[in-house]
C-alpha cells in the first residue's frame, strides 16, 4: 500500500486481528449494528450523495450508504486487505452495485478534493497517530458544505463489554485498559477531545451526543466469552497470563456474562457511544 503512516495499525489489520474481525465479521456486526441507522441518518445521506466510509472493515456500513445513496456511489476506505475482501464479496453476493472499496490510509490517501458529499465511520476513527492531520485530509475530501458524522466508544466504564473484562482484573493484567484520551480505541472518549480536534482539523457546526445500543455478543456466556477472549483486547491480556490464570479467567468472565443472558441465552451488551457531526466550511464560510 502507497501512502501508509499508521504503520503499525496497518500491520495489525492485515495480521491477526484483521484476520479475526474478517472471519467474524457477522459476529461484529451483531455486536454494532444498533449504531447503523442513527449514523446513516446523522449523516443525512441523499438518494445522490457520494458517500466515503473510514475503516470500513467488512463493509456492512458502506452497503448501507450504498442502499440509501441509490442513485449515487459508496467508497469504503480501510488499511486491512483480509477485511476488504470480505467486503467486496459480500457486496457482490448481496448485489449492491453501487459500491467500491480501496485499501489505504485515510491519514494520508490521496483523496480528490470535494469528490464527496459525506462522510461516515463506525468505529474507524480512534486510532490516527495525528488525529488532527487525518480529519483535515478527510475534510479536504468533502465538498464545501459537505457533512462528517462518525460513532466512537464513550467512557469505557458506560460500555458493558469493558465492565466485563474489568472484571478479570484480579487473575488478567488488565492496568489501565480503557482510560480515556491513551491511544487506542478510547482515544476520543473524551467529547472536548473530539471538538478540540474537529475545530483544529477545519470543521465548524460540531455536535457530540451520546447514543446507546444492545449488540449480540454470544449464543450464551461460554460462548461470548470466548469470543471476548479471542478479541484483539482479549488476547493481549490472555497471552500475558499464564495458563492456570487463563483458565480461571474464563470461568470469571463466563460467570460474569450469565447475568447478561437474554431470556433465549443470548448475551446482550450496552455499548454507549458518541455520535460526532460536523461540516466542512462552505466558501464564504
Amino acid at each position: 500500500m502507497p501512502d501508509i503512516v499508521n504503520t503499525e495499525q496497518a500491520q495489525a489489520w492485515n495480521g491477526p486481528e484483521g484476520a479475526h474481525w474478517a472471519y467474524n465479521q457477522d459476529r461484529w456486526n451483531a455486536v454494532n449494528e444498533g449504531f447503523n441507522e442513527p449514523l446513516l441518518d446523522a449523516a443525512g445521506i441523499t438518494a445522490e450523495a457520494r458517500v466515503l466510509d473510514l475503516g470500513c472493515g467488512s463493509g456492512q456500513t458502506t452497503r448501507h450508504a450504498a442502499l440509501r445513496a441509490s442513485r449515487g456511489h459508496a467508497l469504503g476506505l480501510d488499511l486491512s486487505g483480509p477485511m476488504l475482501a470480505e467486503a467486496r464479496s459480500r457486496a457482490e453476493r448481496e448485489g449492491v452495485a453501487n459500491v467500491s472499496f480501496a485499501q489505504g490510509d485515510a491519514q494520508v490517501h490521496p483523496f480528490d478534493a470535494g469528490a464527496f458529499d459525506a462522510a461516515v465511520s463506525r468505529y474507524g476513527v480512534m486510532f490516527f497517530a495525528d488525529p488532527v492531520a487525518a480529519f483535515g485530509n478527510i475534510g479536504r475530501a468533502l465538498r464545501p458544505g459537505g457533512r462528517l458524522a462518525f460513532v466512537c466508544p464513550a467512557d469505557a466504564a458506560l460500555n458493558d463489554w469493558v465492565t466485563a473484562m474489568a472484571s478479570l482484573r484480579d487473575v488478567l493484567p488488565v492496568g489501565d485498559f480503557g482510560q480515556p484520551g491513551l491511544p487506542g480505541m478510547f482515544s476520543l472518549a473524551a467529547p472536548d477531545r473530539i471538538g478540540d480536534v474537529l475545530t483544529a482539523a477545519g470543521f465548524v457546526s460540531i455536535d457530540v451526543n451520546q447514543v446507546q445500543a444492545y449488540g449480540t455478543w454470544g449464543r450464551d456466556a461460554e460462548d461470548a466469552a470466548d469470543f471476548l477472549l479471542g478479541t484483539g483486547p482479549g488476547r493481549h491480556l490472555v497471552d500475558r497470563a499464564a495458563p492456570t490464570a487463563r483458565a480461571r479467567a474464563r470461568g470469571i468472565l463466563t460467570d460474569h456474562l450469565r447475568t447478561h443472558e437474554a431470556t433465549d441465552g443470548t448475551v446482550r451488551l450496552l455499548s454507549t457511544s458518541w455520535l460526532a457531526t460536523a461540516t466542512r466550511p462552505t466558501a464564504t464560510a
